[in-house]
């Protein structure tokens, strides 16, 4: 275990980019974190950061070998994971790389459902965009990616597609509000709070509009959809979100979502998926099997 532990000081520097900053994570001094990896260094026989003015860079050989320790630790989870299920304690930890859409509802939903089953299992989520993502897969700080309309590299293992329509989200006053759904050509006339360019739902609309031959112009744009939805409180402006992702229309919320005619925008596609070869541990792989499972009786199948 002490060789792994020397691993686990060598990614969380890389992750740092600091010896100190690491120290303070790891709640150890950085004169005996900076001793660990000159002796790691010492028996490679080669550097593997870079030392810089405010910190420490990976070069080649660290590159190398950082790809080497993650997935050792990766490899390490799943065994930790499967000694606990042999003895029942159903132990294990679950770190998912997921779209805006999913937090409000439903990843909280689907955490706690598995929570009540296996209360020892912890989650990590973390809040990543379409190309963010995939790369936090392909670099083991995730374990799962849950994403609408990724890139989709070779890294990528899809084990759920499921169809999303795009809503347009409205201030109940709004003069759209009153149609039961709504023509692109429509919307395109009041002022549009929108997502920044990596987002799937930014690109479906501009393709969308490209092929009505306008351009889609964005009076607020923000990366962040929470935002963007209170900003179309009590004004003329539409936001646009996936259908997972709506809030709901009690009495009690301003607002409302139409969705936009399949016609203008087809359905986009929402992924979950995992790096390619990987062998999930026990924990991860049952809770993909539940969001599966879920995300195919809510929206069928892609």
């Amino acid at each position: 275990m002490r060789a792994l532990l020397n691993l686990q000081f060598i990614d969380a520097i890389a992750r740092a980019g600091s010896i100190r900053q690491a120290a303070e994570a790891l709640s150890i001094t950085p004169s005996a974190l900076n001793r660990r990896l000159i002796a790691t260094e010492e028996e490679l026989g080669v550097q593997i950061f870079e030392r810089l003015a405010r910190g420490v860079r990976l070069n080649a050989a660290g590159e190398v070998l950082i790809h080497h320790i993650r997935s050792q630790l990766s490899d390490f989870e799943r065994v930790k994971s499967q000694i606990a299920d042999l003895s029942g304690a159903r132990r294990g930890h679950v770190s998912i790389a997921c779209s805006q859409a999913l937090l409000p509802t439903f990843l909280p939903e689907q955490i706690e459902l598995y929570r009540q089953a296996h209360p020892a299992v912890s989650f990590r989520v973390l809040l990543r965009d379409r190309a963010a993502a995939e790369e936090a897969i392909s670099d083991f700080s995730a374990d799962l990616a849950l994403v609408f309309e990724p890139i989709r590299t070779t890294d990528f293992h899809t084990l759920a597609t499921v169809p999303q329509a795009v809503c347009a989200v409205m201030d109940r006053s709004h003069p759209l509000a009153e149609k039961k759904t709504l023509r692109l050509r429509d919307c395109l006339a009041y002022p549009m709070a929108l997502p920044s360019l990596p987002y799937g739902v930014r690109q479906l609309l501009v393709h969308a509009a490209a092929s009505l031959d306008r351009k889609i112009s964005a009076a607020v744009e923000s990366d962040s959809f929470e935002f963007l939805r209170m900003a179309t409180v009590g004004t003329d402006l539409i936001t646009f979100q996936i259908e997972i992702g709506l809030p709901s229309e009690g009495r009690q919320n301003p607002l409302v979502s139409r969705p936009i005619d399949a016609r203008d925008i087809g359905f986009g596609a929402l992924h979950l998926g995992h790096l390619r070869g990987r062998v999930l541990p026990i924990a991860v792989g049952r809770f993909a099997d539940q969001v599966t499972k879920t995300l195919s009786t809510r929206y069928g199948t892609g």
